[in-house]
């Protein structure tokens, strides 16, 4: 693997997609003034792009039928891209009318993972998808394509590398702006992220290159560093790691933002993202949901958030320790 250098204030672009990618997989349906609250909350933590919703039938995702009221009641905030999930050209229409920054189309690497969960092979989403791109050329709409299951398939295992490029390959050939490499079962490991990177940023300078990591076997964040040092600066996250796949068995949420955001930060990157203001939103997920969320930094604080000594030791070490430093 490559060594990982100190980030030396390099900026990281974050995509929150806990809007869509997240509240869509819940059992409750979260009030449309509740979605728009939360989401202009996150528009202030700085972000640089929120997926706000999906423009998806309201009887394939009823979390989300709202989409209208909601992209056109948020209060959009300068310099963040508001970008929602256009399935097909009914999508298509009915976003470019709300006046969205971006459309994110998606389909699946694997050919049994796009039948299950688009209900299609391969070949007949990219041609569906192919119409909605064309649909959208002229207009100020950004197209991003993501890439589902680029890392593994719950159903058919190891996806070939040479699927997942010849996929960027063809829709880099459309002009779209970026591809999204979506771990969208948990199945990516570090050295597979390094080498898939590597071999996009080579053959395709011109994408933007986002990636988008689930957390179901706990190596998101270990996933994050490959990535990093490949020259990745754009990564999707949810604010207390809400989401997941409903078409992938045991899938646990997206890779949590505040974790993500703390680890970057550390590391020496810039994310321009406010993490007390993200974790305190991330604490108020509970309410919205009606359970706890993922997040460690919720749970156990940030690093730097020392603790006071017992009092029954405190007398002992009076003088050692000053400000978490051996005196």
């Amino acid at each position: 693997m490559s060594s990982i250098q100190p980030g030396q204030g390099k900026r990281i672009f974050m995509q929150e997609v806990c809007p869509r990618d997240g509240l869509q997989n819940e059992a409750v349906f979260v009030e449309t003034a509740d979605k728009i609250a939360l989401i202009d909350r996150l528009s202030l933590c700085g972000f640089a792009k929120v997926e706000v919703t999906s423009f998806t039938s309201p009887k394939a995702i009823p979390a989300l039928r709202d989409a209208e009221a909601v992209m056109k009641g948020i209060q959009k905030v300068a310099g963040v891209e508001y970008s929602v999930l256009v399935p097909n050209m009914r999508g298509a229409e009915r976003a470019i009318a709300c006046n969205i920054d971006e459309a994110n189309l998606v389909m699946s690497c694997s050919e049994s993972h796009n039948n299950t969960n688009l209900r299609m092979g391969r070949e007949a989403s990219f041609n569906q998808l192919k119409q909605v791109i064309r649909e959208i050329e002229g207009t100020s709409v950004a197209v991003n394509v993501s890439l589902s299951a680029a890392f593994g398939c719950p159903f058919e295992g190891n996806v070939p590398e040479k699927d997942v490029m010849s996929l960027v390959d063809r829709f880099a050939g459309l002009g779209v702006r970026g591809v999204t490499l979506c771990d969208t079962t948990g199945m990516a490991y570090p050295t597979q992220v390094l080498n898939l990177c590597r071999n996009v940023k080579k053959f395709f300078p011109a994408l933007e290159v986002t990636l988008h990591f689930h957390d179901t076997r706990g190596l998101a964040l270990a996933n994050t560093v490959a990535a990093l040092s490949e020259g990745i600066d754009r990564f999707d996250s949810s604010a207390g790691g809400l989401g997941g796949c409903p078409y992938a068995p045991g899938a646990s949420g997206n890779v949590c933002s505040e974790d993500m955001v703390h680890m970057l930060s550390l590391m020496g990157f810039d994310t321009q993202v406010n993490l007390a203001d993200l974790t305190g939103i991330s604490r108020s997920l509970a309410s919205l949901i009606g359970h706890e969320v993922h997040g460690s930094i919720v749970r156990a604080g940030r690093r730097d958030d020392l603790h006071a000594m017992p009092e029954s030791l405190e007398q002992s070490f009076k003088g050692f320790i000053k400000d978490g430093v051996k005196a």
